[in-house]
Parts: C-alpha cells; structure tokens; sequence
C-alpha cells in the first residue's frame, strides 16, 4: 500500500482511539455527525464505530495497511449513536441494542426489536443526552443470524425462544457486555439511567464498577404475533414485566 498522506494521517488521529485490553485492543473511531430521520423530525448524533483487534497499535498507517488486507464487511462491527452533552451531561440514558436483522431492517412483528430501536432513540432525544450502543454481535442473543433463522423454524413448530436456542446446543442468553462498556467508559463517566426490561444488562453495567443511577422501562408494540415472544422473555428470561411495580434501581 503506497504511504498515507500526512494530512490523512492526522484527521484520522484526532478521531482513532485505542482501548488497550490485555493483549488486545478496541479501535474507536469518532464522533461523526450523523443526522437521522425520527418520524417526521431529524435529530443529529455523534457517531462512533469500534472494533476489536489482536494487534495493539498507535500507528494510523499500520492500522490502515492492516485492516485493509481483510474483508471486513464480513466481520461484524458495533458502534455508538450520542446524543448531546454526552461526556459531560447530568444522567444521560443509555440503551444496550442488540442487532436484529429481522426487526431492525424488515420491521418483523415477530419480535420488538424494531419498535425498542426507534423508541429509545426517541426517549434518548426528547432527554437531551444520552447513547444508543448497537452491538453487532448479539444476533439472535449470540447464536448468528443463520441460527436464529433455524430457531424460527422450531418456532414455527411450537418451540419458544428459550426452548429454540436450547435444541440447537446454545444456551439461552450467551451475549457479553464488556467491549461495549469498555467504549461507554471512555466516552463518559458520570451517571446513566439504563433503558432495558433486562436486569442482565443492568447487572453487566453495575458488576463493570459504572455508576448507574437507574433503569428506564421500554414495552409495547404488543400484538398476536409476538405475544407470546414477550411472554417467554418474562416467565423464562427474567425480563422485567411492564406491570411488575419493581423500583427503577
């Protein structure tokens, strides 16, 4: 690859930051204004993308030389949408979104994923401060996008989520929270108020030492087919049910 030229070299140097972790490293590359579309209203974020290497480096070329010797786009990468003040604002709200290709893109109805994507952007907006962490490894909560599809067709067939995940030798949840944090730590060390119905997440947040003033609830978009989607999350995940009067803690 020819040499870098210096004036790429020191944008990309303002906006890289490396993550030491042990023997390896997370590249954070941002912020980056990025206006998006609510509704009928635009709200622009900061946006951040990191990604995980075995090399630590504070070269920018040798980052670079490396990551254009593989293909990426077939690796998974996770990012970060900021809203406001978000290094320094009073009790920003954060939301741990795992992707899902068939709520988040095609708007299935099988799930809520979709509606919890659009709505916490919205609840982080009206706010005025705060993250939405879309993590691209936690598809079907770890097992891969062509795994979730063959869990669906046990679904299809009468099996819940738990019971789909378990009958393909997975267990039901193997989704970590540790590269994310790592990023949310860098990027602020004040208060935050966790918008989830999962107390895993809350735990995650809590057990890394980050100061977490509470959590935010996030239902609805309830319908006939994925009742019982939500249902199994409640009785067998031990996801937080809308009505269960627990504190925000």
């Amino acid at each position: 690859m020819p040499g870098l030229q210096q004036n790429v070299i020191a944008l990309l140097e303002q906006k890289i930051k490396l993550i030491r972790r042990g023997k390896e490293a997370l590249y954070l590359v941002g912020p980056i204004r990025l206006p998006v579309s609510l509704e009928d209203a635009t709200a622009t974020f900061q946006w951040y993308c990191w990604l995980r290497c075995e090399e630590v480096t504070d070269s920018i070329e040798r980052i670079i030389e490396k990551l254009s010797a593989v293909n990426l786009a077939e690796m998974q990468q996770s990012s970060v949408l900021a809203y406001g003040d978000f290094q320094d604002g009073e009790n920003a709200l954060i939301r741990m979104h795992s992707i899902c290709h068939t709520g988040d893109i095609f708007g299935s109805q099988r799930c809520d994923c979709g509606f919890q994507l659009g709505q916490s952007l919205k609840m982080i907006v009206e706010h005025g401060t705060g993250a939405l962490f879309y993590l691209a490894n936690h598809e079907g909560r770890g097992i891969g996008l062509f795994s979730k599809a063959m869990a669906y067709v046990l679904q299809e067939n009468g099996f819940d989520t738990v019971e789909a995940n378990l009958n393909l030798g997975f267990v039901d949840d193997s989704r970590s929270y540790n590269d994310a944090i790592q990023v949310l730590k860098v990027l602020r060390s004040k208060p935050v108020t966790l918008i989830t119905n999962n107390p895993k997440k809350l735990e995650a947040l809590k057990d890394s030492g980050m100061d977490v003033a509470g959590r935010t609830p996030l239902w609805g978009d309830v319908s006939e087919f994925n009742e019982k989607y939500l249902q199994t999350k409640i009785n067998r995940s031990g996801h937080i049910a809308a009505n269960s009067g627990c504190p925000n803690d």
